[in-house]
């Protein structure tokens, strides 16, 4: 053996591996403790975010008139040379735009001209999937033996690439919203302690979302932004609606018309809020009760395939192997 390489295994040297593995378990050593001594608040970037926010609602207020309200979001060149280059090619509508900005609030972005590079996303993706998948599958032909899976292959590329950033955004929508669904009751039970203590609906926002940010960073993002609307908003129904428009969430919208009532008609804010959280906790409990309903039926089928052969071979294997050593030694 050559004195110059230590001992293999299936082909590789024994002490490389090994001294690859020991750096990279060193290396996680080292980030684990680094990560557990710099303790990073997950609320910092969303407090300069609603500073961000705040400011914009100023100079809003500020500056608009009675005749046109100025939209407080910046529009920059590239923007809108986009939005006039899609315009002219008649592939851009309002409606459209409108559609967009509202799934990018429900997925947590603030930036509204976001709408517009999505949109032009959803025409460049396609092309430039479809068009990469054609060279190697057709040019290159990285598998030759395909025949109709090319053509199947590049309709899924061309699909991918128009569907992608809307499932994208579903996706972080979806996690969102399941984020805030957790911590709603909890907010709306200090909601209730906040009431009854005497303080305003904006002051009782902002503590709740000071409480709960830690534990339900969405949940207080969303909280912060509306006691800020709150306070610079000429009309506080304007604050509740944008909170249920950035919100994907039948409970949210529910909390929302109670708020709106309650500045309404002057009803009881403490006992609306207590009762919303009796009924959330109640969907909660029901909704954990459901998924351990289905439970049994999930499990039926890793029992049959995976726990019940290795059973039967652990219980009936000494058997066949006795009967089979029985049967040999009989005929011998």
């Amino acid at each position: 053996m050559d004195p110059s390489t230590g001992p293999k295994l299936l082909g590789f040297d024994v002490i490389l591996v090994g001294s690859i593995l020991a750096g990279i378990a060193a290396l996680a050593v080292l980030f684990a403790i680094y990560a557990a001594i710099t303790i990073k608040d997950p609320m910092s970037k969303r407090v300069k975010a609603l500073e961000g926010r705040r400011e914009q609602l100023k100079s809003g207020l500020v500056t608009s008139n009675t005749k046109k309200r100025q939209s407080l979001v910046r529009k920059t060149d590239t923007t809108e040379k986009l939005k006039d280059t899609l315009g002219n090619m008649k592939v851009l509508q309002q409606s459209q735009i409108e559609a967009v900005q509202q799934k990018l609030a429900h997925a947590g972005f603030r930036n509204k001209e976001m709408a517009v590079f999505i949109i032009a996303l959803r025409m460049v993706l396609p092309i430039v999937l479809g068009g990469f998948a054609f060279i190697m599958l057709y040019v290159v032909q990285i598998y030759p033996d395909w025949e109709f899976k090319k053509v199947a292959a590049l309709g899924a590329a061309v699909f991918a690439g128009y569907k992608g950033p809307e499932l994208y955004l579903t996706n972080i929508a979806n996690k969102r919203s399941d984020a805030i669904r957790k911590g709603l009751p909890d907010a709306l039970d200090l909601l209730v302690i906040c009431a009854e203590a005497g303080l305003t609906v904006d002051a009782a926002f902002n503590r709740v979302a000071k409480e709960l940010g830690r534990a339900y960073p969405e949940l207080g993002d969303e909280f912060a932004l509306t006691a800020i609307e709150l306070s610079f908003l000429n009309e506080r129904r304007h604050a509740f609606n944008n909170l249920a428009y950035r919100v994907n969430l039948e409970a949210v919208k529910g909390v929302v018309t109670t708020m709106v009532q309650t500045e309404k008609y002057g009803t009881p804010l403490a006992s609306a809020l207590r009762v919303l959280s009796a009924e959330f906790r109640n969907e909660r409990m029901m909704r954990a009760e459901e998924k351990a309903a289905r439970l049994p039926a999930i499990m039926t089928v890793p029992l049959i395939m995976f726990i019940l052969p290795v059973l039967f071979i652990v219980i009936l294997g000494p058997a066949a192997c006795s009967i089979a050593d029985a049967f040999a030694g009989g005929i011998g």
